[in-house]
């Protein structure tokens, strides 16, 4: 064991070393040796290595709710990079991706506002679009629908009045 005084408050250093096997005459230890073969594994005897394992036994990773809700809010911000408040996703995950990172199913309903004379129902697809596409690329998911509620429209012309009221 090596002096503790180099670790940080509360932690104590250890020194490890390989355990001994045993030595044959040539002073060699009891461990596997490597093969020198690139594509052989070296690992401990009775151990898998990463390769031998197939992909769709080695775990999954599952995406939260929340998170496919965050992913689908900043892809409707992109969609709408002049609108004048952040948007708000929710989604519904109705069946989380495979092992291989595929076969997800989502649904989306987002809250925006948007600034007003504009075409609504263009940026209302642009929203669906990019989220539709977001998702399947940073997610796996495939989005079933995007329901997008537009909660307030932002007058041109009453942001200007207000402005200049705030300056007087």
């Amino acid at each position: 064991m090596s002096d503790a005084t180099d670790a940080p408050h509360g932690s104590r250093a250890v020194a490890m070393e390989p355990p001994a096997g045993p030595a044959d005459a040539s002073g060699a230890s009891g461990a596997p040796e490597s093969t020198g073969n690139p594509e052989a594994p070296d690992h401990r005897p009775g151990t898998l290595g990463l390769n031998e394992v197939p992909p769709a036994e080695r775990g999954a990773t599952r995406v939260a709710d929340q998170v496919i809700a965050k992913l689908a809010a900043r892809a409707a911000r992109e969609a709408l990079p002049g609108a004048p408040a952040m948007p708000h996703a929710t989604a519904s995950v109705r069946r989380h991706p495979g092992a291989d990172g595929s076969g997800g199913m989502a649904h989306v309903r987002v809250s925006v506002e948007l600034r007003y004379p504009s075409d609504i129902g263009a940026q209302c697809r642009a929203v669906r679009r990019r989220i539709t596409r977001r998702l399947g690329e940073l997610a796996g998911m495939e989005v079933t629908d995007v329901a997008v509620d537009v909660e307030r429209l932002h007058s041109e012309h009453m942001l200007r009045g207000a402005a200049e009221r705030r300056v007087t």
